[in-house]
């Protein structure tokens, strides 16, 4: 990147708990990225953290600015899709949390947009650089389990009281599948593409519950089989990543800490940032349990590869092609969980062939 460039100016819409936790820190944490906009109600709450940025209370009135390059839209998601719309329309880059819209219709559409009007367009997947992901998918890499056979993912939490948030009430986009699911979905993807076909059970199981807060999903590969399982009901006992070979095993028990991390204040890039001293196991046949280091992880390097790309010198480090794939999956597993019937991905012929 050319240091003396003169930074993309960003404006994040919502400032609610992925903006202030997530997008926020991170995209200040990135050199070049000039976050001098925020989308939101209440400034005092974002002045609180972010004392020289412009708060406009109408999102799209801050989309519209002529000096904004980049929209990060991070409010609630049903909103995404006609927010992300009207940044395209605009001319603007879009960066959109995830998921990525509601459905396949609303995910053509804007992809559609932004080959019109030739804006990048990327989701936020930011848990391609966590510690845990990194060092299951440099396992694999290494061949040192040999051919994957079965591959689980777990993102299980203890929370036994509803609380009060959309994310889970009975609204468009809300529930455990489409909050936690899209990083599952992604990170299974990244490392062996599109499934065959997807099976899916996902239920509603604590007291007082509006939406379903319990997944267990099954992606069909030709010769290996891919768990993806979340619940909010799982005080403990249960490891993030457990992949079997045809030549051994490895366990990662702990998650990522990054989320921690930010919540806590930890500043991105700090000497602390993104440590993990969780090592992973591998079991080989009958030796010994060795364990290997996890990598650190770096979750900015998002941020850095999307301002990369529109600086020229990288690629979209999330493409459209690959956000409308886990919706696919994401459609798939909901259909199939309210009929029963294992379904296959509701993708055209060119939309596989594009990923």
């Amino acid at each position: 990147m050319n240091d003396n460039a003169q930074p993309l100016q960003v404006a994040l819409i919502g400032y609610g708990f992925v903006g202030k936790a997530f997008h926020a820190p991170l995209i200040n944490a990135v050199p070049g990225l000039a976050l001098s906009v925020v989308a939101s109600r209440d400034a005092a709450k974002v002045h609180a953290d972010l004392p020289h940025v412009r708060v406009i209370a109408d999102p799209l009135e801050a989309i519209r600015l002529p000096e904004v390059d980049l929209v990060v839209i991070a409010s609630p998601n049903a909103t995404h899709a006609p927010l992300a719309l009207a940044a395209l329309e605009a001319g603007k880059h879009v960066v959109v949390d995830k998921p990525f819209t509601l459905d396949l219709a609303q995910a053509r559409t804007l992809i559609a947009a932004a080959e019109k009007h030739g804006r990048l367009l990327s989701v936020f997947q930011n848990r391609r650089w966590d510690s845990d992901f990194l060092g299951v998918k440099q396992v694999i890499e290494q061949g040192l389990i040999g051919k994957v056979t079965h591959f689980e993912s777990h993102i299980d939490r203890y929370r036994p009281e509803v609380r009060v948030r959309w994310r889970e009430q009975n609204l468009p986009g809300s529930g455990l599948w489409f909050d936690l699911g899209p990083h599952m979905v992604d990170q299974a993807l990244q490392l062996f593409g599109l499934p065959h076909s997807v099976q899916a059970n996902i239920a509603t199981l604590r007291a007082n519950a509006q939406i379903n807060d319990w997944a267990h999903v099954v992606l069909n590969y030709p010769t290996h089989r891919v768990i993806l399982h979340g619940s909010m009901l799982v005080a403990g006992g249960v490891s993030r990543f457990t992949v079997h070979g045809d030549k051994g095993s490895v366990v990662k028990a702990r998650a990522d800490g990054q989320e921690s991390q930010l919540l806590a204040g930890v500043t991105p890039g700090s000497a602390e940032w993104g440590k993990d001293d969780d090592a992973m196991r591998l079991f080989i046949g009958t030796e010994p349990v060795r364990t290997l280091p996890t990598p650190d992880g770096d979750q900015r390097q998002y941020y850095v590869q999307v301002r990369d790309a529109l600086r020229g010198a990288g690629a979209n480090p999330v493409t459209a092609s690959q956000a409308l794939a886990v919706m696919a999956v994401l459609e798939a597993a909901t259909l199939a969980a309210e009929t029963g019937v294992t379904q296959t991905l509701p993708l055209t012929e060119a939309e596989i062939a594009a990923w």
